[in-house]
């Protein structure tokens, strides 16, 4: 049988769903989710054109990241505008779990000086285009997405298991971190791109300890995030709905 939700048509009389119901536009969440795609793409073209190689700046977690809110926001943005679907919960729910990470690793670790894991410590570094890149990357775009998803999105839509599916990316990023600092030479700048991965600095024991520590955190926000998915209040407002009673089977 056609899930007449996902085809598009209505079963009781075989009339596209959008002559039954019309579509809503969202113009409002389409602005905002416009405008963090569009601080992602900004922060990411200037460490690209600030930085000294731009095969180095795309190995960072953090451009990673934020190239996908930008296609994930951006393509959310386009289906808000035309009053399409949504794009799937575990998508969205995902790109924030991975661009918050990116934003509390970076203000809890990487520019903690105490922390031994500081990367903030050369002045020079922070000052200027890098300091707009690093804002943008590191705060605008964790905090525009948290709100959106918060604001905008419809909840309920997680699962336990998806936080499970989301570990396999930074599993594959440690994989592809190692791999690419063991292949390159040692006096090679940024080696390996955080200093949690240095095995020069810590050895394979110490950055697979860090990893274990890392990922066990990065799991427990990932269940975090799906419990209050669960919990947190449905956003209110005409562009939240999906059919009307009239509508028959639609649901």
């Amino acid at each position: 049988m056609i899930d007449p939700t996902t085809s598009g048509i209505s079963s009781a009389s075989g009339v596209p769903a959008e002559a039954v119901v019309p579509p809503v536009r969202r113009p409002a969440a389409a602005a905002l989710r416009a405008l963090i795609a569009l601080a992602a793409l900004t922060g990411i073209t200037i460490a690209l054109v600030t930085g000294s190689n731009p095969l180095r700046v795309l190995s960072y977690f953090t451009i990673q990241s934020n190239l996908l809110v930008a296609v994930v926001l951006g393509l959310s943005a386009r289906r808000a505008w035309r009053g399409h679907r949504p794009l799937p919960p575990w998508v969205t729910g995902g790109t924030l779990l991975f661009i918050a990470t990116t934003g509390l690793v970076y203000h809890l670790v990487l520019a903690n000086g105490p922390g031994g894991f500081s990367m903030t410590g050369d002045a020079g570094s922070m000052a200027g285009w890098h300091s707009y890149s690093n804002q943008l990357l590191h705060t605008v775009t964790p905090v525009g997405v948290t709100l959106d998803w918060l604001l905008l999105t419809r909840p309920g839509g997680l699962r336990p298991r998806h936080a499970a599916l989301w570990l396999l990316y930074p599993v594959a990023y440690l994989a592809f971190a190692l791999t690419r600092g063991a292949l390159m030479p040692p006096a090679f700048p940024a080696r390996y791109p955080y200093p949690f991965l240095d095995v020069d600095a810590h050895g394979y024991p110490g950055v697979l300890g860090n990893a274990l520590t890392f990922g066990a955190a990065f799991y427990a926000l990932a269940l975090l995030t799906t419990t209050l998915d669960r919990v947190r209040p449905e956003p209110r407002g005409p562009e939240n709905r999906i059919s009307s009673q009239a509508a028959g089977p639609l649901k």
